[in-house]
C-alpha cells in the first residue's frame, strides 16, 4: 500500500469529544471484567474492539431517534480505541503473575497500589506504540490485521447502517442468552452432567473404579465455552478434545493408579470432581508444553525481531513529525516518566533489587517493539512468550527472587499486550483518517478505565486467590504457567511431584514439536496439526471446559458449512455476546457471595 492511499486526517468531523471518551471508559470498563473473568476460567482474553463499536452504536442509534446528536464514525473510533484498552487490562497481571506472586509468597496489593501497578505498566506499552507509529504503519507498512477488520467493520457498519443493526441484535441476543443461562444455572443449582461410563482402578489405591464424572468428562451449562470455542475455530477446538482424551483419559488414570496423583479418602465417593488432587501433577506436563510451544513458535520470528531492531535504530519516527501527531517532546517525556514509574513500582511495591527492576524495564522497551512487530505481522501479540523470555532470564540471573522473576515479566507482557493493541488500532484510526493524537489520548483514559474498573473486579471476584484459583471453579491456566516457571527456579526440580520431570520433558517435547511443525509444514497440512496452546490449556483446566469449548468450535463450523455468508457476519459477534454475558452476570455473582459471605 503506498503512503498516498492513506486518508488524510479528517478535520471537519468530531473525534474525541467527551461522550466518545466516556462511552469507551464505561464500555471498556465492563469488558475489562469480561477478559478478567474469561482469563481466569480459560487462559484467554478477547479483542474488544468491534464489540464496543457495535454496543455503541446500537445506544446512539437510538438516542439520535430522541433528538442527539449524530454518532460519527470518527467518534465511535475514538470510543473503541478507549474501550479496547480498557479490555487489554488484564494481561497487565490481573490474569497471570499478579495472582501467582500472591500464591507463592502471600503478597497481595491493596486497591490503590494495585491499580497504580497496571496504570504504570501499561503505560510503558502505550509510549512504545506511539513512537513506532510511524514506522511501523507509514513506513514499513505493516498489516496490522485486527487493525484492517476494525477499520473495515467501522466502514461497512456507517455505509449500511441496516448490517450494523442486525450485528447489534445478534450480540445483544448472545449476551441476553449468555446472561440468562447463567443466571437460571446459579439459581437452580445445575452442576456438570457426568458422562455414565467407569474405569477400574488400581488394587494399591485402595479405589474400586473412579467414573467420568470423577476425571470431568461431563456436560456443563456454560455459554462462556462455548463462546470461546466459536470464536478460537475448529482445529484449536479439536485440539482441545484431543489434549482431554490423551490427559485426562489415559494420564490422569494412570497418575492416579501409580500413586503420582492421591485423592483424598474425602472425595472418594461417588462422582465427585478429582480436578484439584489430580491437577498438582497434570499442571507441570500441560504448563510445560505452552511454554515450549509459545518459545519456540516466538524463535521463529527471528526476521520480525532483526526488522524491530533495524526500525528501532532508525529512530521511532521514521519520517517527519506531522502535526497530529504526539509531539515528539511530549512523546520523549512520557517515555521517561512511564519508563521510571515501572522501575520504581517494582522496587516500592514488590522489593524487587534495583538493578533488576531497571534491566527489567530495558528490556521491556525492546521486547515491547518486537511484539508490535510481530503482532504487525501476524495479529498475534506474543504476551506470553515475552513474559516467558523475562522470566527465564531472571531465574538465571536471580533464581530464588520470586517477585523479581514475577513482576519483571509482569513490565514485559503487560507493556507488550498494550503496545500491539494500541498499533491495532492506530492501524483502524490511519485507515479512516483518525487523529493520533486523539487516538493516544482516548488509549490512556481507557488504560485509567481499564485499571480502575479492572482491579476493583479482580480483588472482589478472587478475595482469596491461594484458596479459589487453580481450582475446578477457578483453573486459571495462565497463573498455573506463571506460577509454575517461577516455582521451578526457586525449588528447582526436587519440589516436583513424583514422575513429574518425565511428564514435563514429554509435554515440553512436544510442544516444541508440534510448533514446529505449525511452522514448517505447507499450509494445508498445518490444519491437522494440533494446536500446542488448545493442547496445553486442555491439560489444565477441568475436562469439560474444554469439551464445552469443541462444542462451540463444532457450532460454528457446521454453521459456515451450511450457510457460510450468515456465519461470517454472525457466528464471531454471537460468540462475543455470549461471553460477555455469562461474564457481567458471573462477576456479579462472584462479587455478591464476596459480600454476603
Amino acid at each position: 500500500m503506498k503512503e498516498a492511499q492513506f486518508p488524510p486526517v479528517n478535520t471537519s468531523a468530531p473525534q474525541i469529544t467527551v461522550r466518545a471518551v466516556l462511552t469507551g471508559m464505561l464500555l471498556g470498563g465492563i469488558l475489562s471484567l469480561t477478559n478478567i473473568y474469561a482469563g481466569l476460567k480459560i487462559g484467554w482474553g478477547f479483542n474488544m474492539s468491534v464489540t464496543a463499536m457495535l454496543v455503541s452504536f446500537g445506544l446512539y442509534r437510538g438516542a439520535e431517534r430522541l433528538g442527539a446528536r449524530r454518532w460519527g464514525m470518527l467518534e465511535n473510533n475514538i470510543n473503541q480505541t478507549s474501550a479496547s484498552a480498557a479490555a487489554s487490562i488484564s494481561s497487565a497481571g490481573l490474569v497471570a503473575p499478579i495472582p501467582a506472586l500472591t500464591i507463592l509468597t502471600g503478597q497481595e496489593l491493596s486497591y490503590p497500589l494495585l491499580v497504580a501497578w497496571t496504570f504504570s505498566v501499561s503505560l510503558v506499552g502505550v509510549m512504545v506504540a506511539i513512537g513506532l507509529r510511524r514506522q511501523m504503519l507509514i513506513q514499513d507498512r505493516l498489516p496490522f490485521p485486527f487493525g484492517i477488520a476494525s477499520a473495515e467493520t467501522i466502514q461497512q457498519m456507517y455505509a449500511k447502517g441496516s448490517e450494523a443493526m442486525a450485528r447489534v441484535l445478534a450480540l445483544a441476543g448472545g449476551a441476553a442468552a449468555g446472561a440468562s443461562l447463567k443466571l437460571t444455572s446459579y439459581l437452580a443449582g445445575w452442576h456438570a452432567v457426568g458422562l455414565p461410563f467407569s474405569l477400574k482402578a488400581a488394587a494399591a489405591t485402595g479405589l474400586r473404579r473412579f467414573t467420568f464424572a470423577n476425571l470431568g468428562f461431563s456436560l456443563d451449562p456454560s455459554s462462556l465455552m462455548i463462546g470461546a470455542g466459536m470464536i478460537i475455530g475448529l482445529r484449536a477446538g479439536v485440539s482441545m478434545l484431543l489434549g482431554v482424551v490423551i490427559a485426562w483419559g489415559v494420564f490422569a488414570p494412570m497418575a492416579v493408579n501409580e500413586g503420582w496423583a492421591v485423592i483424598p479418602e474425602a472425595m472418594q465417593q461417588g462422582d465427585r470432581l478429582w480436578f484439584g488432587p489430580i491437577n498438582k501433577w497434570m499442571l507441570w506436563p500441560g504448563v510445560s508444553m505452552m511454554v515450549t510451544a509459545a518459545l519456540t513458535s516466538f524463535a521463529f520470528s527471528w526476521r520480525s525481531v532483526l526488522a524491530a531492531v533495524r526500525g528501532a535504530r532508525s529512530g521511532p519516527e521514521g519520517a517527519e513529525e506531522s502535526e497530529h501527531d504526539v509531539p515528539r517532546k511530549l512523546f520523549m517525556a512520557g517515555l521517561v516518566v512511564s519508563g521510571v514509574a515501572a522501575v520504581v513500582g517494582q522496587i516500592v511495591f514488590f522489593d524487587v533489587t534495583w538493578w533488576i527492576a531497571i534491566l527489567a524495564v530495558l528490556l521491556t522497551f525492546f521486547l515491547a517493539i518486537v511484539a508490535g512487530r510481530v503482532s504487525g505481522e501476524t495479529g498475534i501479540t506474543p504476551v506470553g512468550p515475552m513474559g516467558k523470555v523475562t522470566q527465564l532470564l531472571f531465574g538465571v540471573l536471580s533464581p530464588t527472587n520470586v517477585a523479581g522473576n514475577l513482576m519483571a515479566a509482569n513490565v514485559t507482557g503487560g507493556a507488550g499486550s498494550q503496545c500491539g493493541d494500541m498499533l491495532h488500532d492506530l492501524k483502524t484510526g490511519l485507515l479512516i483518517g483518525a487523529s493520533p493524537k486523539h487516538q493516544a489520548l482516548s488509549q490512556l483514559f481507557g488504560v485509567l478505565a481499564g485499571a480502575t474498573a479492572g482491579c476493583a473486579g479482580y480483588l472482589l471476584l478472587i478475595p482469596d486467590p491461594a484458596n479459589m484459583l487453580l481450582t475446578e471453579e477457578w483453573p486459571a491456566p495462565a497463573v498455573a504457567a506463571w506460577k509454575g516457571v517461577a516455582e521451578l527456579f526457586r525449588d528447582g526440580i526436587d519440589g516436583l511431584p513424583t514422575m513429574a520431570l518425565e511428564a514435563m520433558l514429554i509435554g515440553g517435547g512436544l510442544g516444541i514439536v508440534l510448533a514446529i511443525l505449525e511452522k514448517v509444514l505447507p499450509k494445508k497440512a498445518r490444519t491437522w496439526v494440533p494446536s500446542p496452546a488448545a493442547v496445553g490449556i486442555a491439560i489444565v483446566v477441568p475436562a469439560y471446559y474444554a469439551i464445552s469449548m469443541f462444542i462451540g468450535s463444532a457450532i460454528s463450523a457446521v454453521a459456515h458449512k451450511v450457510n457460510p455468508k450468515w456465519a461470517k457476519r454472525f457466528v464471531i459477534i454471537i460468540g462475543s455476546g455470549l461471553i460477555a454475558g455469562e461474564s457481567v452476570v458471573g462477576v456479579a455473582i462472584a462479587i455478591y457471595r464476596t459480600l454476603a459471605g
